[in-house]
């Protein structure tokens, strides 16, 4: 089925375009051409590639930690996909290897239906630093061992990033999941800056949520954080929201790093896309608090944050341009997950995730492979 959408303004994925038609066959992008030819449907507005979201542990009121099934897995990503994000990591945070397995059973499953929706998941842990667990289970933070390298071994589960502390985690390990096809991240860790930069060498490619959970810099020791604003070629996850991190934080990163070195992430829990006030995280309670996510001990635990709003608060506080935040939210994650052939551009040749925006950046539609998606708020 071919369908031709006649578009406002086009970001192609390096520049915005006007007055454009958007042609789209069996879920690619197959020509874009000035607005000289019949339009099946006009987009006032904006519309950019679909957002690729790499860290998303719930939503529509799912946690996949609790519900790790592909019923939540397709509740979870549809009450993202009303919120911008095309693609994205389900991610699971340190559990037993049981709840690691049915996770990655449900991605695999859901997979299935929906390769270019699900493209991957995301295991933040369990072998981080206790020190810096954040909300995450402590009695569940161990070394790797053989059940979990059977599990990073799966080859149905399309793009696999892990989540480690490089002082649990040698270099000869990260090499191992390196070559496996694993993408390594660092995070929840008190890691010297040296151990980040060995980890760096050893195959590690990014920075879960920069700044958060993760030794911070220092005038003697540079810790994570400074290791990586150093760093030239990884990719650092930041969560927008305002409440993880001061914005001018968020401005010291973009001017060490770059904005093409900066992914914007929600760290997402179940009460987004919902109307609930808390939920459990594995063995404690978490409460809305205004726009901040609680745990009962008072640290913040996930975020309300989504990929929608992310852009925006990139645009309003970041001091960033539109097409730059759109990057950030689209063609730098699927760049470090090795998939910028098909994701974050509108290209030929790209796969049809497409985000419709109002020209106040309000997200008004997603589509999938070329299928729209639904994109009103789940019911509970």
């Amino acid at each position: 089925m071919t369908v031709r959408y006649r578009i406002d303004r086009l970001f192609d994925g390096r520049q915005m375009l006007a007055d454009r038609v958007l042609t789209v066959a069996d879920g690619r992008v197959v020509a874009v051409d000035q607005q000289c030819q019949h339009a099946d449907l006009h987009l006032a507005g904006i519309v950019a590639p679909g957002l690729v979201d790499l860290q998303v542990n719930g939503g529509g009121g799912v946690l996949l930690n609790d519900c790790p099934d592909p019923a939540a897995m397709a509740r979870l990503f549809q009450a993202h996909a009303g919120l911008g994000t095309t693609s994205m990591l389900p991610t699971v945070i340190t559990d037993s290897v049981a709840v690691m397995t049915a996770a990655a059973d449900a991605v695999a499953e859901a997979r299935r239906h929906n390769p270019h929706g699900i493209i991957g998941i995301h295991f933040e842990g369990p072998h981080i630093a206790a020190a810096k667990k954040g909300a995450h289970c402590g009695e569940q933070i161990r070394p790797l061992s053989e059940a979990e390298w059977q599990l990073y071994q799966r080859d149905d589960l399309g793009v696999k990033l892990v989540t480690l502390a490089p002082e649990t985690v040698s270099c000869a390990e990260i090499q191992t999941l390196t070559a496996m096809g694993v993408r390594v991240f660092l995070g929840h860790s008190n890691a010297s800056a040296d151990q980040a930069q060995q980890a760096l060498k050893a195959g590690a490619v990014g920075f879960t949520h920069l700044f958060n959970a993760m030794s911070a810099f220092g005038s003697r020791e540079p810790g994570m954080v400074g290791a990586a604003l150093l760093d030239d070629s990884s990719v650092a996850g930041l969560i927008a929201d305002g409440q993880h991190l001061d914005y001018r934080s968020a401005r010291v990163a973009l001017r060490c790093k770059g904005a093409d070195n900066i992914a914007l992430v929600t760290d997402a829990m179940p009460l987004v896309g919902s109307d609930l006030q808390r939920f459990t995280l594995v063995d404690r309670q978490v409460h809305r608090q205004g726009d901040r996510l609680l745990a009962h001990s008072g640290e913040l635990a996930g975020s309300l944050l989504d990929m929608g709003a992310a852009v925006r608060n990139a645009v309003l506080h970041l001091g960033v341009s539109l097409e730059q935040a759109l990057r950030m939210a689209s063609a730098v994650p699927a760049r470090v997950l090795g998939l910028e052939a098909v994701y974050g551009h509108l290209r030929p040749g790209a796969v049809a995730n497409l985000v419709w925006l109002s020209p106040q950046l309000d997200v008004q539609g997603t589509w999938v492979a070329g299928q729209r998606q639904d994109v009103e708020t789940l019911p509970q």
